[in-house]
Parts: structure tokens; sequence; C-alpha cells
């Protein structure tokens, strides 16, 4: 494998990964509801798409959208211990092959829990990658373009989604929304073969040939040095500041992926909101991702100038999207929100990059597992039921939104700390060559 060739295999993955999160969330699947309490004299609707297929109500149908976190709550430490006695790129393979497996499954799901226990599979096959491709590239990626790399296969978060809008309304409309799960895992099923049946490819801290050689270390030695890592890694403040910004972040660009269709078909009667929404979210997420990673290339990808791009950009992203769902026209509203996610998509490279800056190299899938734990258990997966709730209760999707919006603040203020950290001297950067190639370490007091 080439560097580059490894970068495209990861990127389109991870593309698929996130179709399937804007799939779930489209018009066209996802669906509305009906109303089966009508009276006798009044005109049933019986709704469309999973929620109308399976009477979901809105806490329901934002449940569904958060199930997968289970699976890789509970997947994605075993995936990051098991890189110690296996091939990391077999563990994708396995991974894959769940997720294919539980993708298909939701075509074929009956009711609410059968799509909830597939979705909660599909995040178990999801946990291996997620923890691992971070990491694979970091290794691989020339130094001085370490940040750009990252952001090219972060970039693939806004993409997918956007694509998962479009694919999913398209096909929901002209087959069946079952369709499209179909058509996922069997987009997916190659690349699942292919982790099995290619040369493995090893992290530069792991040199296992391939295969899993099962640990000589007792379980219970094995469980506490699991502990231990999960010590450190919660002790390093850095990390923590950074996680706990991304969490923050995580709650509303989740709960905009998910809800942001049919809060723009209420608020403004967007009669393709589907389409207006990948459109805006696939132009500026590509745009946005890029110039992030790449200006923090060129500004220096230290940890401090990370805070410093990260808290900006969320400020100024924050503010925009204020004004945008404030805004009555509904061609002021998609400009402001297209400047909005400009900014705000270019945290997605910057952040990952902190993430594996402030951590020791044999704890970076940990890490990277972690934090993806992190930001979907306390950020995206009860982001989407809350603000299901809240609208149920306000019926003002306008309202709604705003209120959701306000929380990116908190999220910049958090970045904001973790710069001022550097700022005042409580931690330092220091320089230290290492294999060739530039590493910084942290020095907290």
């Amino acid at each position: 494998f080439l560097p580059s060739r490894l970068l495209v295999l990861f990127c389109v993955i991870n593309l698929l990964n996130y179709v399937d999160r804007g799939v779930i969330a489209s018009n066209g699947v996802n669906g509305a509801p009906g109303n089966y309490t009508c009276r006798a004299n009044e005109a049933c609707s019986h709704g469309s798409g999973i929620q109308g297929e399976f009477k979901l109500s809105n806490f329901q149908d934002g449940v569904l959208s958060s199930a997968f976190m289970g699976g890789l709550l509970v997947a994605s430490p075993i995936f990051a211990e098991l890189t110690k006695s296996c091939n990391p790129f077999r563990l994708i393979g396995v991974g894959l092959s769940v997720w294919t497996f539980a993708t298909a499954g939701c075509g074929f799901s009956v009711g609410f829990w059968s799509i909830a226990s597939f979705r909660l599979l599909v995040g178990v096959g999801e946990a291996s990658f997620v923890s691992l491709a971070a990491p694979f590239i970091d290794d691989y990626a020339p130094p001085e373009q370490k940040s750009r790399w990252l952001s090219y296969f972060y970039m693939c978060i806004p993409v997918g989604v956007a694509l998962g809008y479009v694919f999913g309304g398209v096909v929901g409309s002209l087959l069946h929304w079952r369709a499209a799960f179909f058509l996922e895992a069997l987009i997916m099923l190659p690349f699942a073969v292919f982790g099995f049946v290619s040369a493995p490819i090893n992290l530069m801290s792991n040199s296992n040939d391939g295969t899993c050689v099962p640990s000589k270390r007792p379980g219970l030695s094995k469980l506490k040095g699991v502990l231990y890592d999960f010590r450190d890694l919660f002790q390093n403040k850095v990390y923590m500041i950074n996680v706990l910004g991304y969490i923050a972040f995580n709650f509303v660009l989740g709960a905009y992926s998910y809800w942001g269709p049919k809060a723009g078909e209420a608020i403004y009667q967007m009669k393709s909101a589907d389409l207006i929404f990948g459109g805006v979210t696939m132009l500026c997420g590509v745009i946005g991702t890029f110039v992030g990673g790449a200006v923090l290339d060129f500004i220096g990808s230290s940890i401090r100038n990370g805070f410093k791009l990260l808290a900006l950009s969320t400020i100024v992203g924050g503010v925009g999207c204020m004004l945008a769902f404030s805004s009555r026209n509904v061609v002021l509203f998609i400009f402001l929100f297209a400047v909005a996610e400009l900014f705000l998509f270019a945290t997605q490279g910057p952040v990952n990059q902190l993430n594996l800056q402030s951590v020791p190299q044999e704890l970076r899938a940990l890490a990277m597992a972690t934090s993806t734990v992190l930001i979907h258990v306390l950020g995206d997966v009860p982001s989407s039921p809350l603000v299901g709730l809240v609208e149920d209760k306000l019926h003002n999707w306008r309202s709604t939104a705003l209120i959701l919006t306000s929380i990116y603040f908190l999220a910049a203020a958090f970045w904001l700390w973790g710069f001022l950290l550097f700022f005042f001297g409580s931690v330092e950067e220091k320089q230290s060559p290492q294999a060739g190639q530039e590493e910084t370490t942290l020095i907290q007091h």
C-alpha cells in the first residue's frame, strides 16, 4: 500500500458510514408520523417511511437515531484493546462485516425494537473503524500534512451525511425506505471482504504479523492494564478539555444532522428539504473541513494553535447559525447557514488531530475510541431525543433550533479554556525529535 491509497480506502469507508447516518435521517426513509387518533369525521394520515410504518413518536424516532451508540459504547474499548494482540487491519474487516449484516437487517426489520436492535449492531461494526482509522492515517501521513490528511478523512462526515439525505430521499420515494438499507449493505460488502483477503497493514506501534495472538497476561492483569490506560487518559487535562468541547459541539451537530431537514421544511416550507440541506452540508462541509486542516498546517499544528482555531471557528459559526434561524426569508437562511457551516466544519480535522497529539502513541487507539464514545453518549445520542421532546412541548421548530444552537458557545468556551492553559503557562509544549519526525509532548504543571 502507498499511504495515499490507504487514505483513499479509509475515506470511502468513512463516507459509507456517514451515508447511513444521512439515510436514516432523510425524509424519504425516516418519513413522517401519521394521525392515528383521528375522529370518525376526520381524514386519517398513516404517515410515511419508518416513522409512519412503525407508528413512532418523535421521542422514539430520536432514540432510533441514537441506538447505534449502545454497540459503539461496548465495542470501541474492546477493539482498542485487541490491537495489542491482533492486526488492526483485520479488526477493521471484522467490524465492517458486522456493519454490513446489521445494515441489511434494518431493511428486514418489522417494528421499533427490531430496527433499534439492528442499529445497535451497526454501532458494533463501526467501532473498529472509528477507533483505528485515524491512528493509521496519523502514522502514514507526511509529517507536514497530518492535519490536512485527517481533514480529508473527516471531510467524509458532512459529505456522507449529505449524500445520505439525497440517497435516502431519492431511493425512499422511487423504491421503498427498506431498499436504501439493502443498497448500503451491498456497497459496503466488498470493503468488508477486502479487510480479510488483502495483505495486513500494521500500526507503527504494532508489530503483529496479521494473526490474533492470545495474550499471555492473566485476565485480571489484562483488565488492570485497561483500567490504567483509562486512568492515564482521563487524567490528561488537555485531552479531556478537547473532548469536552467536542461533546458540546457534537450535541448540536448531531441534532442538526437528524432534525435539520424536518426543521427546514416546517419553518420555511421547503419543498425539497433533503436536497437543500444535503447540498449545503456537502459543499460547506468539504470546503470548511479542508480549509480548517490547511490553516492549521499553515500556522503550525501545535496544540495551542489547534485550540485557538477551534474556539474562533465555533464562535463565528454559532453566531451565523443563530442569525440564520432568526431570519424570516428562506434565501437569507440558506446563505447564513452555509457561511456558518463553513466555519463549523473547519473544526473537524483540528479537533481529532488534538486527540492524537495530546496522548502517548500507545494510547492513540483508545483515545480515539473513548473520544468517539463520549461525543456520542453525551453528545448526539441524547440530543436527538431531547430535541424531539422540546419540539413536542413547544411545537415551534424555530425556537427549538435557536435553543439548540446556543450550545455551540459552550463548546467554544471549553476550547478557549484549552488555549488559555497554554497562554497562562499551566501547560507547555515541547518539541522533541522522534523516529525522524517532530512529536509534540506535553508538560503539565
